[in-house]
C-alpha cells in the first residue's frame, strides 16, 4: 500500500473546525499507539500545528478518516468535507511542500520544519516509523534544506507573530506607549516580544503554567514573569493581548476580560489569539471595546508580504518537484529487489538442477561433449519457457504497449519492421 498524506488546514478549514482535530503534545504519543492499533498500520506519524493537522501512513482515507473522527469526536461528514489527501508520489510531494514552508500561511515561514521534525521525533520514539517513514522524511528535510540553501524562500519572511505585532501597530498610533501581555513561553511568543521591542514597546509582561519558563523568556526582554493563574491580576494592565499556547482549554473567559474592561474604564483592549485550539474565548469578540484576531484574521497582514517571496517560491516548487520524483524513482527501485531476488533463486534452481542431471549422466560414463550440448539446451529451454509463454500470449492479445515493454524487459529490440513478432 503507498504512503498517504491526509490533512486538514487553514485553507481547507475555518479555526472552529481546525481546533476540534489538534492534538495536544502531551497526548500525541498515545494518539498513535490508538491509531496503530486501530487501523493496524505499524508506520505513522502525525503533524499538529496552528495552521494544520496531518497524518502519515501506509493506510486507506477511508479507515483513517473513520478513526480521525471517532478519536476525535466529529461528524465525519464534516471532516470528509474539508479533509484533503494525496498518495504514493502526490503523498512524498506534498510532504516536501509543507516541510519547505510552500503550503504554509506564511508563505516560507521557517517553523514549519522544526515542527516537522519534532513529529518525526515523536513516532520514532513511539515505535511507529519503519524503513518507509524513515526513507521518506530524510529526504522531506534534505529537500527542505536544499530550498532554504538554494532560494531566497526564507528571506524577510513574514511571520504569524510579526503579522500580529503588525496589525497591533495599525490599531494603536505609538506602541511603545502601550503594555503588552504575552500568553504562553514558546516560539510563536518568543517571536512576538522580539518584534514587540523592536516597535519601542518596553511594558512587557510573559504569563505561563510554569514560572521557570517565564522568567526565563522574560529575562531576554526584560519581561515581567506571572502565572497563568495571575492573569486575571494584570489583565486590566494590558492594552495588547497575544496568547499561543497548547492548552486544549481556553485560558482567558470573557467574564474576566469585562472585569478588566471595567477597571481601565473600557479603555480599548486589543487581542491575537495564534492558538489552535484558542485560548481566548470566542465570546469575548461580543465584547464593545475589545478587539479580538484569530491566526485566520491575519491573511491580510501575512498576504502583503508573500507577493516578494513568489519568485523564490516557483524556484522551490521546481526543487521539490524533481525531488520527489527522484526519490520515488529510488523507491520503486527498492521495491524490485524482491522480485529481482525471486528471480535469480529461481534460474539458480534450475540451473542447480540440471547441473546435477548432467553431473550424474558423466559418472556413469556419458560423452562430456553430448552431454555439454544437452545441458546448454536443456538450461536455455527452461529459462526462457515461462518468458516465451507470456510473449505469446500478449502478442496474441494484441497488447502492442504490453509487448513492447516484454521485450525490453528481455532485452530484445522491435524487429526492423517496427512489427513485434515471436516465433
Amino acid at each position: 500500500m503507498p504512503i498517504l498524506a491526509l490533512g486538514i488546514n487553514h485553507d481547507s478549514a475555518p479555526i472552529e473546525v481546525r481546533e476540534r482535530v489538534a492534538f495536544a503534545p502531551e497526548t500525541m504519543s498515545g494518539a498513535l499507539g490508538d491509531a496503530r492499533q486501530a487501523l493496524q498500520c505499524p508506520e505513522l506519524a502525525i503533524l499538529s500545528t496552528c495552521n494544520r493537522t496531518e497524518i502519515y501512513g501506509e493506510v486507506t482515507r477511508e479507515r483513517l478518516l473513520r478513526w480521525l473522527a471517532e478519536y476525535h469526536r466529529v461528524p465525519l461528514e464534516q471532516l470528509t468535507a474539508c479533509t484533503y489527501s494525496y498518495s504514493g508520489e502526490e503523498a512524498v510531494r506534498h510532504m516536501m511542500r509543507v516541510a519547505c514552508g510552500l503550503d504554509s500561511l506564511v508563505l516560507g515561514e521557517p517553523q514549519i520544519l522544526g515542527q516537522i521534525k519534532s513529529a518525526y521525533s515523536v513516532a520514532r520514539e513511539s515505535g511507529a516509523v519503519g524503513s518507509l517513514l524513515h526513507s521518506v522524511f530524510q529526504q522531506v528535510f534534505a529537500v527542505a534544506k536544499r530550498v532554504r540553501t538554494e532560494t531566497a524562500i526564507g528571506e524577510n519572511p513574514v511571520s504569524v507573530a510579526y503579522a500580529a505585532v503588525s496589525l497591533a501597530s495599525r490599531i494603536f498610533t505609538d506602541l511603545g506607549q502601550q503594555t503588552a501581555l504575552l500568553i504562553g513561553a514558546g516560539e510563536t511568543i518568543e517571536l512576538v516580544a522580539r518584534h514587540l521591542r523592536e516597535q519601542g514597546v518596553t511594558g512587557l509582561i510573559v504569563a505561563n503554567r510554569t514560572l521557570n519558563r517565564a522568567e526565563q523568556l522574560a529575562g531576554d526582554f526584560g519581561a515581567e514573569p506571572i502565572l497563568l493563574a495571575d492573569i486575571p491580576d494584570h489583565l486590566a494592565r494590558a492594552d495588547i493581548v497575544i496568547s499561543s499556547t497548547a492548552s486544549q482549554l481556553p485560558i482567558l473567559g470573557k467574564g474576566a476580560v469585562e472585569t478588566a474592561l471595567k477597571t481601565r474604564r473600557h479603555s480599548p483592549m486589543f487581542m491575537v489569539d495564534i492558538a489552535v485550539p484558542r485560548d481566548i474565548e470566542p465570546q469575548v469578540n461580543q465584547l464593545d471595546d475589545v478587539y479580538l484576531y484569530t491566526v485566520d484574521d491575519l491573511r491580510g497582514v501575512i498576504d502583503e508580504g508573500r507577493r516578494s517571496r513568489e519568485k523564490a517560491a516557483e524556484a522551490a516548487h521546481e526543487i521539490v518537484e524533481q525531488a520527489a520524483t527522484e526519490f520515488m524513482r529510488q523507491h520503486r527501485a527498492l521495491e524490485a529487489v524482491d522480485t529481482i531476488r525471486s528471480f535469480r533463486q529461481r534460474a539458480q534452481k534450475i540451473g542447480d538442477a540440471e547441473l546435477a542431471r548432467v553431473l550424474q549422466q558423466l559418472d556413469k560414463g556419458g560423452d562430456p561433449r553430448r552431454l555439454l550440448e544437452q545441458l546448454t539446451r536443456s538450461l536455455t529451454n527452461k529459462l526462457i519457457h515461462a518468458p516465451t509463454v507470456s510473449l505469446k500470449r500478449v502478442t496474441a492479445e494484441g497488447d502492442a504497449e504490453r509487448l513492447r515493454l516484454a521485450r525490453e524487459i528481455v532485452g530484445l529490440e522491435p524487429d526492423s519492421t517496427g512489427q513485434e513478432s515471436v516465433d
